[in-house]
């Protein structure tokens, strides 16, 4: 097998805190008329796996590529059940439903799931004075959290923090929160979608009954995580000739790296490891040992472990998101230290 760059089709979900940003402002081709909350760019989960567009693969699911060449597609050493990284567009126009998805022992233990959903927000576009809601302020306790998430008065229980374009916000599983108005994001997460709500209306907009919300919010006080307080960070970077590599977090199931290429930049082999690219500036071309793919504005895609070296050659100046699951002492401590950055300074990346 010659292994390429895998595109694959988008997965979009049109929920009711989403409108138009992504295709106006990433420029994302190809996207239904109407609410365009998500667009799915790499998924393994249940029926929204990834279906292969193009090269001798096209047709293919992701899932069905991740069974049948573990090794060659995730890496060596890799064990499933799906592909590790989800990864989507997010448009917050309105506010996000305040929520939490389940941990990994939560989603075993409740849900007979294999994994949670920890995640990571990278913010690319806000409006001034746009914020997020993350975590639970101390000396809260869950009967508090009852009585304001029924009063929907948040802020009395939830620290607010102001981000910027560029932050990245790393959400581990079973920490609550939110985020809008005004907010375009790339999310990267853990392969899930399990979800704990303590809204009064469903992710479209309709209104629940009094006895579901108040199961919701009690399920959602039962998953609660409160060790762990998120905050915006604007990330670390190192540098290479004309090319910027800013670390926006790393933990134990992924990193995100955003890149600012204004040079040719080597990708070079990762036997153990794939990559992901998102591509939110002018298109570039990728070359490889079997030929040459272009990555247009708003694509993503997936460069398999067994690829080999690749060359990203942007047309002007680069800019992607790129995405892995990290060896965090040899993918994270090692470069950010040599670029002479604090140990403290990276432990505020995530779950280091």
């Amino acid at each position: 097998m010659n292994w390429y760059p895998l595109k694959l089709t988008t997965h979009v979900r049109a929920y009711a805190f989403g409108d138009r940003l992504i295709p106006d402002k990433i420029g994302k081709r190809g996207l239904p008329d109407g609410i365009v909350a998500e667009t799915w760019e790499i998924s393994d989960y249940a029926d929204t796996t990834g279906i292969v567009i193009s090269g001798p693969l096209a047709g293919r699911t992701l899932h069905n590529l991740v069974e049948s060449y573990p090794k060659e597609v995730v890496g060596s050493g890799w064990q499933g059940p799906h592909f590790p990284l989800l990864e989507k567009f997010l448009d917050a126009s309105h506010m996000l439903p305040v929520h939490l998805h389940a941990d990994d022992e939560t989603a075993r233990r409740l849900h007979a799931a294999p994994n949670g959903k920890s995640e990571a927000w990278h913010i690319l576009w806000a409006a001034p004075g746009s914020t997020i809601l993350a975590g639970v302020r101390p000396g809260v306790t869950k009967e508090d959290l009852f009585r304001a998430f029924k009063a929907e008065d948040y802020d009395a229980v939830m620290p607010r923090f102001p981000i910027r374009t560029g932050d990245t916000v790393y959400v581990p599983g079973g920490v609550i929160h939110s985020f809008g108005p005004d907010t375009l994001i790339f999310e990267v997460q853990q392969t899930s979608d399990l979800a704990q709500s303590v809204m009064p209306t469903d992710v479209y907009g309709n209104r629940l009954d009094e006895a579901t919300w108040d199961a919701n919010i009690r399920a959602t006080l039962a998953e609660l995580r409160t060790t762990y307080q998120p905050r915006p960070n604007p990330g670390l970077a190192r540098h290479n000739g004309n090319n910027r590599y800013t670390v926006g977090c790393a933990g134990p199931y992924f990193a995100l790296e955003r890149w600012t290429l204004g040079e040719v930049h080597v990708e070079p082999s990762h036997p153990a490891r794939c990559i992901t690219l998102s591509n939110v500036g002018e298109s570039v071309t990728l070359e490889f040992e079997a030929g040459g793919e272009i990555l247009e504005r708003g694509t993503s895609c997936i460069l398999p472990a067994a690829i080999g070296p690749v060359r990203v050659i942007p047309s002007s100046v680069a800019d992607l998101i790129a995405c892995y699951v990290p060896d965090l002492e040899r993918d994270i401590w090692e470069p950010l230290r040599a670029a002479h950055h604090s140990d403290e300074a990276i432990r505020t990346l995530g779950e280091l």
